[in-house]
């Protein structure tokens, strides 16, 4: 078979791999939007719920690598005194795997008391849902401050 006639025939295969990435692209923004708003309104079943049951969050302190349950047991205090966090989205990207299961994300996000933060993870199909297996928050340092970052960090320790 020839180039040209192998690449026409591929194209059908490009047009459903490029209609299932934008399906699962909406779906997982559905669902990161989802995560965001229940956080944000201290709904904790509704929020840890779009964990994976493997689900890790990491957030900006070093020391915070949670699996679900330790962040479970983090932020149910909270939560029941009606007190979530709220993140609001600025921008973000989600990128597919090629076999639709897996995908990676990394949103900038605004938050009253950090500001300017940024979410980063991994979500996957579990049960023919996606899920979040791995959210990491972080606080950006601007490239001027870095090295002032560091040595106030340094000194802390």
């Amino acid at each position: 078979m020839n180039r040209l006639r192998r690449a026409l025939l591929s194209l059908p295969l490009l047009a459903v791999a490029s209609a299932h990435a934008s399906k699962s692209s909406v779906e997982i923004n559905a669902l990161l939007d989802a995560f965001h708003r229940a956080a944000s309104n201290a709904k904790f079943d509704e929020y840890f719920g779009l964990f994976a049951p493997d689900g890790i969050f990491i957030g900006t302190d070093a020391g915070e690598r949670w699996t679900v349950d330790e962040f479970k047991a983090y932020a149910k205090p909270h939560f029941d005194k009606g007190r979530g966090w709220t993140y609001v989205v600025v921008e973000r990207h989600v990128n597919v795997s090629g076999d639709d299961r897996h995908a990676s994300f990394d949103e900038l996000l605004d938050n009253a008391s950090l500001g300017r933060c940024r979410g980063t993870g991994v979500v996957r199909r579990v049960g023919g849902a996606w899920k979040i297996e791995q959210y990491h928050l972080t606080i950006p340092v601007p490239n001027e401050l870095a090295d002032e970052v560091v040595k106030r960090i340094r000194s802390a320790k």
